[in-house]
C-alpha cells in the first residue's frame, strides 16, 4: 500500500515574513510515500515527535508570535474580564440516587472545577464528596468520573492531568471519607462497572516508559477485575484479544441483573458486538448475542432476566429491542419500534421506560410501560433538549435537565405517580436570557439536500449584512449539536454579533443515515453543507465575507481547514481547534484508529483518494488568500495529537505569503478540551479578539 521514501534530510529551512510577522523558522524535510501510486509529500513529518526538543523550541517560538500578536488587540483582556463575570454564577448538575445517598455537582459560578456533593437520605445538609480544586495548586489535575458501588458504601473516581485522556482511579469509603490504598493505572477510554467487593474496567498494558505517552498508538486493551484492598498487580484478566489491537472491549453489570455483559467495538467498524455469561460462573462461557459491522445494540436495563437496549440493526433511527433469555434462544422482540424521528436516549425506573425522541433538533420525551405502550409524555417548558432521568430502578422521583439556546439549563423533579415536575434548580444568571433570539432555519446544500441551522442574535437585530458572523460545526461520528444555553456566546452577540450553529450531515440529528451521508467516501457532503450554509448567511444579509469567521473543534477543527481550503473567499477568519488535519496518518496516534470507522481507510484506495482530496494540511496551496487563521490546540492532547495543529501551521505558514496572520495557539497543559474553566475562558476570549481585530470590529469593552 504505501512506500516510505527519505529523498533527502533537510530541503531548507526558511523564514516566513509579511508586512506584520516574523514567522519561526520551520525545516522542511523531504519525506514522501506512495500510496496506491500517488505521491504524498510531508515536509513537517518531523513535527509529529511532541517531545523533541528541537519540536519543543518550535513551538516555543511559535508561541511568542502568537502572544505578541495578540498583545496589539487593546481589548482583549477586557473581553476577558466579560467572560468571568458573565459565566459567574451558581450551576449544578441533576442529581442521582444511590442506597440511600443523593449526589450531585455544584460550582458556585468561579471555580475552575465543579464539586462532587453527596447527602444521605434524612440529613439536611449535603457535604463535600470530592473537590477537584484541591486535586492541584495550578488546576490542571481534574476529576474525570465518578461511579458509587450499588451498596452506596464506595465510590470509585478518574483523576486526569493536564487535560489527557490517560485516568487513575482511586476508591474513597463513602462512610469515613477516606480514600483507599491503591491506584488503578494505564486506563483510559474506560470507566468502571461495579459487582460486589469490586468492580470491572478496561486498561491497557504500561508502556516501556515511566510516563503514560500522549502519542503512542493505544492498542491491545484489557478488561480486568479489581478486589477491594488488593494491590492493581493482582488484579483479575476478564478478557484480552491479542488477534485484534484496534478495538475498545469492556464489562458491565446492570442493576439487579446476574448476568455479565461484554461490549466490543472494531476500529474501523461502526457496528458492535455483546457477548454475556452467568455473573457468577467465571468459568462459563461467552454466549454471543449480537455482532454486527454495520449496525449497533447495547443493552442497558434488566428486567428480571430480560435484557433491554436499544439497537439500530434494521432501523437506522433506533428502536427498543429485549431478549427474553440471553443465555437460550437470544432471539430479539421489538418493544418500541423504529419512527420517523429518531430515539435519542431512553432510560428506565419505576417499571417504566422514558424515551427521548430528536424531531427537528429538539426533543420530546415519551413514557411507556415495559411492554411498548406509550401510556404519558412530559410537558417541557419549549423546544430544546432533555437529558437525565437516572437513578434506581424503584426511584420514583427522578430529575432531568432541559436547555435551549435562550434557555438557561434548568433542572426538573419528576414525580413518577403524579407525572408532575417542578423546578429543583434554576440558573441565576448575571444577564437576561430575553435579549437574544435563536431561529431555526433550513439551507439547501449542493444536492439539494436540508440542513437545519440555528442562527443567534439580539431579538431584532436588522438583516443588514453588517453582522460579524461565526459559523460554528462539527458533522462527523454521530455526534449532534443540540440546542443549548452556553453564557460563553453572549459576549459575542450582545456586541451585536451571530453565531450560526450548522447541523451538517455526519452527525447524528436525523439518525444514521444522516450519519453515513457525512462519512468516509461521502465525507465532502459535510463540507458542501457548510458552504452551502456560510452562502446563506451572506444571501440573506446577515453578514458579509469580510465579517464572517468559520469555527469548529476536533473533528471540527478538520471542516475549517477542509471549507476554507475550498472556499477560502467565503470567510475573513478560520479558527480550528484542535483539529483533524492530516488524514492520511491520524490512524498512527493514541486512539486515531478508532476514527477510521468514519472517515475510512488509507489501504482502500476508494477511501484514500477520498480523504486525501480534503485533507487540510495536504491541500493547502500557494497564491491562495486565505482568511486570517488561528490554530488553537493543546500540549496535552491525547486524543487528536497537536501534531496535526503543528503540521498544518508549518505548512500554512510556508505556502501563505500574504499580510494575513497565519498563527499557532498552544494552550499549555491542557487536553483536547479545556483543563479548566480559567484556561477555557482564555481560550474564548482570544478567539473572539482575534475574529474582531481581523474583521476590523471594535467592542465596546
Amino acid at each position: 500500500m504505501s512506500t516510505s521514501l527519505i529523498i533527502a534530510i533537510l530541503i531548507g529551512a526558511t523564514v516566513l515574513t509579511n508586512a506584520q510577522i516574523s514567522y519561526p523558522q520551520t525545516r522542511r524535510v523531504g519525506v514522501a510515500d506512495t500510496i496506491h501510486g500517488t505521491i504524498v509529500t510531508d515536509p513537517y513529518r518531523w513535527l509529529e515527535n511532541d517531545r523533541d526538543p528541537e519540536v519543543e523550541a518550535w513551538v516555543a517560538e511559535q508561541a511568542k508570535t502568537t502572544e505578541s500578536y495578540l498583545l496589539k488587540i487593546p481589548y482583549r483582556y477586557r473581553v476577558l474580564d466579560r467572560l468571568h463575570t458573565l459565566t459567574n454564577f451558581v450551576r449544578y448538575s441533576a442529581p442521582w440516587h444511590r442506597a440511600g445517598i443523593t449526589f450531585y455537582y455544584k460550582n458556585t459560578g468561579a471555580q475552575n472545577h465543579n464539586v462532587l456533593y453527596m447527602k444521605r437520605d434524612g440529613s439536611s445538609e449535603a457535604e463535600v464528596l470530592l473537590d477537584p480544586n484541591t486535586f492541584s495548586e495550578d488546576g490542571t489535575v481534574g476529576l474525570a468520573f465518578a461511579s458509587e458501588s450499588l451498596d452506596g458504601k464506595y465510590l470509585a473516581f478518574g483523576k486526569t492531568e493536564g487535560g489527557s485522556d490517560w485516568n487513575d482511579i482511586y476508591i474513597i469509603d463513602l462512610s469515613t471519607k477516606q480514600i483507599l490504598p491503591e491506584v488503578i493505572k494505564w486506563t483510559k477510554n474506560s470507566g468502571v462497572s461495579w459487582h460486589e467487593g469490586g468492580f470491572y474496567y478496561s486498561r491497557y498494558q504500561a508502556s516501556d516508559g515511566k510516563e503514560k505517552s500522549l502519542t503512542e498508538k493505544n492498542s491491545y486493551q484489557l478488561v480486568m477485575y479489581h478486589k477491594l484492598g488488593t494491590a492493581q498487580d493482582s488484579d483479575q484478566l476478564i478478557f484480552s484479544d491479542p488477534d485484534h489491537p484496534e478495538q475498545f472491549v469492556g464489562c458491565y453489570v446492570l442493576e439487579r441483573s446476574e448476568y455479565l455483559i461484554r461490549y466490543v467495538r472494531q476500529g474501523a467498524s461502526d457496528g458492535n458486538e455483546i457477548y454475556v455469561r452467568p455473573l457468577r460462573e467465571q468459568s462459563a462461557p461467552w454466549k454471543k448475542i449480537f455482532a454486527s459491522t454495520t449496525t449497533s445494540f447495547y443493552p442497558s436495563h434488566d428486567e428480571k432476566g430480560t435484557l433491554y437496549g436499544t439497537s439500530t440493526d434494521g432501523a437506522p433511527n433506533g428502536k427498543v429491542v429485549r431478549i427474553a433469555d440471553p443465555l437460550g434462544a437470544a432471539s430479539f422482540e421489538t418493544v418500541i419500534a423504529e419512527r420517523e424521528n429518531v430515539l435519542d436516549a431512553v432510560s428506565y425506573a419505576s417499571g417504566r421506560m422514558f424515551l427521548t425522541w430528536m424531531i427537528h433538533v429538539h426533543h420530546e420525551v415519551e413514557i411507556a410501560d415495559m411492554k411498548g405502550k406509550v401510556i404519558g409524555k412530559i410537558e417541557l417548558p419549549g423546544l430544546g433538549t432533555v437529558s437525565g432521568f437516572g437513578g434506581e430502578l424503584e426511584d420514583t422521583t427522578l430529575y432531568y435537565t432541559f436547555t435551549a439556546h435562550t434557555y438557561p439549563t434548568t433542572i426538573f423533579e419528576y414525580t413518577v405517580a403524579t407525572g408532575a415536575s417542578r423546578v429543583w434548580q434554576k440558573v441565576e444568571a448575571k444577564f437576561d436570557p430575553e435579549q437574544f433570539a435563536a431561529e431555526q432555519v433550513f439551507v439547501t446544500s449542493k444536492d439539494g439536500t436540508r440542513i437545519p441551522m440555528f442562527i443567534l442574535s439580539l431579538k431584532g437585530l436588522p438583516k443588514t449584512g453588517t453582522a460579524p458572523t461565526i459559523l460554528y460545526g462539527y458533522g462527523g461520528f454521530n455526534v449532534s449539536l443540540y440546542p443549548s444555553f452556553n453564557a460563553n456566546l453572549i459576549p459575542w452577540l450582545e456586541q451585536g454579533g451571530v453565531v450560526a450553529i450548522a447541523n451538517l450531515r455526519g452527525g447524528g440529528e436525523y439518525g444514521e443515515a444522516w450519519h453515513k451521508a457525512g462519512m468516509r467516501t461521502q465525507k465532502q457532503n459535510v463540507f458542501d453543507d457548510a458552504i452551502a450554509c456560510a452562502e446563506w448567511l451572506i444571501s440573506h444579509t446577515i453578514t458579509q465575507p469580510g465579517l464572517l469567521a468559520i469555527n469548529g473543534g476536533s473533528n471540527g477543527g478538520l471542516l475549517v481547514g477542509a471549507v476554507v481550503n475550498q472556499r477560502p473567499d467565503l470567510f475573513r477568519v478560520a479558527v480550528p481547534e484542535v483539529g483533524v488535519m492530516d488524514m492520511l496518518r491520524f490512524q498512527l496516534f493514541t486512539i486515531g484508529w478508532n476514527w477510521q470507522a468514519d472517515y475510512g481507510e488509507i489501504t482502500n484506495s476508494d477511501e484514500f483518494k477520498a480523504m486525501y482530496a480534503y485533507s487540510p494540511y495536504h491541500q493547502l496551496r500557494e497564491n491562495v488568500n486565505y482568511p486570517s487563521t488561528m490554530i488553537m490546540t493543546a500540549d496535552h492532547d491525547d486524543r487528536v495529537v497537536p501534531a496535526h495543529s503543528f503540521k498544518y501551521a508549518a505548512m500554512l505558514q510556508h505556502v501563505y505569503k500574504g499580510d494575513r496572520p497565519m498563527l499557532l495557539r498552544v494552550q499549555i497543559k491542557s487536553g483536547h478540551g479545556a483543563v479548566n474553566r480559567d484556561k477555557q475562558l482564555e481560550g474564548v476570549a482570544d478567539k473572539y479578539s482575534f475574529m474582531w481585530y481581523e474583521m476590523g470590529v471594535t467592542p465596546s469593552y
